[in-house]
């Protein structure tokens, strides 16, 4: 009988002992009942959770299987809802049944290590790009909040009950003021915008300076998430080779002299996924190249609170005259506070703040001034503190624990990130480890042209467990037979 509802039939055993990986053979499983009308159109799919439990495979499995799924046009994903069997008249089903003569099994991509993050256990996760809850400070978070509710404070009720103002709490603004001082960046709080998070102030930056089929700057490596969003809105890349010091000069030169770019997008300090840091000399020689050729350079610092306030930032150098500052604070307070801003010249911050109200009228007043009361006490610095050193010794054992598998770092390890080479291709390795529990992050989803790498990226913080490590040295020596 076809099923027209949620899909709750008993699960048959996947085979551990295939070459072909768990994550596709769940795929494959799924995409010959929805082809045959076992599962009709608009059946929902078990959830990520249950679908696990029921086969025995982690959720990491899962997830990849139902992206394979999705790519293959057979499914489609509802918000806060679930996964939907597709409503097509054209079933379309070769995109996934093709699989099973590739001999590539389809790629774990950015949106797979986005929804992995929603599902995973951090301990599990030595890919993820956040810190584990136990690194921070929970007690600095509430008494903020009840702070900025307790009468003492003052203006609680405006906060509660109205709009907060376009450009972001002044409070708030004031207090990065300062916190642009400390990084040597003179910046008035009028030239200051908040956003919800770093992500929201590179997609306004990229909406109100760039057009689809416009001409982008970008490392390669570089944030799979952030090639994803400038390829959806239309606009091309030019990858950049990023080295030790920054950027490939003389490559850059040679892309701006065919292309002429409109923007170069790059993360200078504590650079993901390698953690390097551009030096003095090539920032020097970036803004001189762009004001020749008239492009915009966003400086994304995310990682600002892990890295030393004087490192070299172009935004400093320039002085926000051809340069865009954006920054955030989920990577060191915590994912759910959904706080980043812009720093940019007087005419650029009021085109800014237009779309700002467009898209999202204005951001949440409440949290911004408990953001601005852990800036202006300090509490944040302190904070800040404390977990580079937990950066500092989760490094060193990450590095020893590197090495006994046989992978090293191919460069110093500082930041958040490690940058290794694990001698065999990552993209397959991490559909093994995914069957394993083990959620990990390729090199090739580093790379603007989605190479092949034996390079992965993993979090110093998320990567402590022995097990991980033996795991992980198994299946390479294991690919490598």
């Amino acid at each position: 009988m076809a099923i027209a509802s949620t899909h709750t039939t008993q699960a048959l055993p996947l085979s551990r002992d295939s070459n072909v990986p768990l994550a596709q053979q769940l795929a494959q499983r799924f995409a010959e009942r929805i082809q045959q009308r076992l599962i009709l159109p608009g059946a929902k799919l078990l959830s990520v959770r249950e679908c696990a439990r029921q086969y025995g495979v982690s959720t990491f499995t899962v997830v990849a299987a139902y992206d394979q799924l999705l790519a293959g046009g057979l499914l489609e994903a509802r918000k806060q809802r679930g996964f939907f069997v597709r409503e097509t008249r054209q079933r379309a089903p070769q995109a996934v049944s093709a699989t099973k003569n590739r001999q590539q099994p389809a790629p774990v991509d950015a949106t797979a290590l986005l929804r992995g993050m929603f599902q995973s256990d951090p301990r599990s996760s030595p890919g993820l790009g956040t810190l584990p809850a136990e690194w921070l400070d929970l007690p600095m978070l509430q008494g903020a909040m009840r702070r900025v509710l307790s009468a003492s404070e003052g203006g609680a009720d405006q906060l509660l009950l109205h709009y907060g103002e376009p450009a972001g709490d002044a409070r708030l603004r004031r207090a990065l003021s300062q916190r642009m001082a400390d990084l040597s960046i003179a910046c008035p709080p009028e030239q200051l915008l908040s956003t919800v998070g770093a992500t929201h102030a590179l997609d306004l930056i990229t909406r109100t300076f760039l057009q689809p089929g416009d001409t982008v700057l970008v490392d390669d490596p570089g944030w799979a998430i952030e090639y994803a969003r400038l390829t959806q809105a239309g606009m091309r890349l030019a990858p950049v080779p990023r080295g030790p010091d920054g950027p490939d000069l003389e490559v850059m030169a040679q892309l701006v002299a065919q292309h002429r770019p409109r923007m170069y997008v790059t993360v200078s300090v504590l650079h993901n996924p390698t953690g390097n840091t551009l030096s003095l000399a090539s920032a020097h020689q970036i803004l001189k190249l762009a004001e020749a050729a008239n492009f915009l350079v966003v400086e994304d610092d995310t990682y600002a609170f892990l890295a030393p306030n004087h490192a070299p930032r172009l935004s400093a150098l320039d002085g926000l005259k051809r340069t865009i500052y954006v920054s955030g604070f989920s990577k060191i307070l915590s994912p759910a506070w959904r706080v980043g801003y812009l720093a940019a010249s007087p005419e650029r911050v009021e085109k800014l703040t237009n779309l700002k109200l467009i898209s999202t009228l204005t951001t949440s007043p409440m949290v911004e001034r408990a953001l601005a009361l852990c800036l202006e006490q300090g509490q944040l610095r302190r904070h800040a503190e404390r977990v580079q050193g937990n950066l500092d010794a989760a490094r060193q054992r990450t590095q020893r624990l590197a090495e006994a598998a046989g992978c090293h770092f191919v460069t110093p390890p500082q930041g958040l990130f490690g940058w290794l080479d694990v001698g065999v291709d990552t993209e397959r390795l991490a559909l093994s480890l995914l069957d394993a529990g083990w959620m990990t992050a390729p090199g090739m989803l580093f790379s603007a042209t989605r190479q092949a790498s034996t390079l992965m990226r993993v979090n110093f913080s998320t990567s402590q467990n022995p097990a991980f490590w033996r795991c992980l040295q198994q299946l390479c020596e294991r690919q490598k037979t």
